[in-house]
């Protein structure tokens, strides 16, 4: 009768976690798209203002580095993105090979995780509803190995 109970418990636990990942709404996941989109295509185009709408003011968009078998955090800020962005540094990828693959992770209530694969890099995303908008918060980033 325990295991059950039991069984029965551990069911609607993941009944309840599938119910709260499918019920968010269609206008949320496209708003959380549009602010990756904002936020990679701006940096391809060169269009300082996408950039800056896709990001909140206090981002920090961090990678890790590894020299001489010692990791370091590397950040950037919202400001130096937008400014990296209005200087026209992403628009030295040729369009060609300007990949911008945009994956939804998961979204809880006011949060989401999103996974961007670009031309050299991979951009990890958190993503919160602010003030009514989907903005980025935080960003984890690393570089693909060079293709030989």
């Amino acid at each position: 009768m325990k295991i059950i109970l039991i069984s029965a418990i551990v069911l609607s636990f993941y009944v309840l976690q599938a119910q709260a990942q499918t019920g968010v709404s269609e206008a949320d996941k496209a708003a959380i798209t549009q602010t990756a989109l904002d936020y990679i295509e701006g940096w391809y185009e060169g269009n300082a203002e996408r950039m800056e709408n896709a990001l909140h003011p206090d981002l920090a968009k961090r990678i890790v580095m590894t020299k001489d078998g010692r990791s370091r955090l590397e950040q950037m800020s919202a400001m130096g993105l937008v400014q990296g962005t209005r200087k026209g540094f992403g628009k030295n990828t040729p369009k060609e090979k300007q990949q911008k693959d945009v994956t939804i992770l998961d979204v809880y209530e006011n949060a989401a995780s999103v996974k961007i694969v670009a031309s050299d890099w991979i951009d990890y995303l958190h993503v919160a509803r602010f003030n009514g908008r989907w903005v980025i918060v935080n960003v984890l980033w690393e570089l693909k190995p060079p293709k030989k």
